[in-house]
């Protein structure tokens, strides 16, 4: 049985040709030609069963045949805040796997002890192009450029927010039993920082700005294993 190929197609119902990336990986790498099929993808929750109308060297154009909206495997948003790791590759890594079991949006995080403070985010937005596309993800999440600990904090004011740390010194309670314990239907967002951990001040900034203090479990864990967990614990309280 031949396997069905996915294309990430912005407004797809309207446009009517692939992109040109897309177009270029269609026509001179699958080799697709007129009447082969393809399923499109919008990002905004729907597929689309289409076949391909024309095909050249550098445009591939299609007719849609069916319109397929999707739903949502989860309730509320899944937001995970994160400071970005030192190796970018890691980074890179945890954008992949977030997106292949399923999240709403990625924040990079500028902290007072992180080691690094620039991030290719169209390098990341490819990385998670290619992980929707071969999960079949119908929603693409949203990435944010970098901010500052402080203005993400003073930014976010509602939803059921969480900052993940190890300081013994701050009451923690577990985030898979707050999550649990809480509206499924409520927004998310988990705060992770980088491989130093979060300053103790930042610590008491979030707590002071409404952000529960939480533990991931008695683990310490790497910043990416520990995003990906944050993601999975956030992906099975809203189920």
């Amino acid at each position: 049985m031949k396997e069905t190929r996915y294309f990430y197609v912005p407004d797809a119902a309207k446009t009517g040709e692939l992109p040109a990336d897309e177009a270029s990986h269609a026509v001179r790498v699958l080799r697709l030609k007129e009447g082969d099929e393809l399923m499109l993808m919008d990002g905004q929750g729907c597929f689309y069963e289409a076949e391909v109308a024309v095909a050249s060297s550098h445009h591939c154009l299609y007719n849609i045949r069916q319109t397929l909206p999707q739903q949502r495997p989860w309730q509320g948003r899944v937001h995970l805040a994160i400071a970005p790791t030192k190796m970018a590759d890691r980074m890179e890594w945890l954008v992949e796997k977030a997106t292949e079991i399923g999240f709403d949006e990625l924040s990079l995080l500028d902290c007072q002890f992180s080691e690094r403070r620039q991030m290719k985010v169209p390098r990341l937005e490819k990385i998670l192009i290619s992980a929707m596309k071969q999960s079949r993800k119908a929603w693409k999440p949203e990435i944010n450029e970098m901010q500052s600990f402080a203005s993400f904090v003073s930014a976010h004011t509602e939803g059921r927010r969480y900052i993940a740390h190890c300081y013994n010194e701050i009451e923690r309670t577990n985030l898979f039993d707050e999550l649990r314990s809480s509206d499924n239907c409520a927004d998310a967002l988990v705060m992770i920082g980088p491989e130093g951990d979060f300053s103790i001040d930042e610590v008491r900034q979030a707590v002071a700005a409404g952000f529960v203090s939480v533990s991931l479990g008695e683990s310490r864990l790497r910043t990416e294993t520990a995003g990906l967990a944050a993601v999975m614990m956030m992906q099975l309280a809203k189920q």
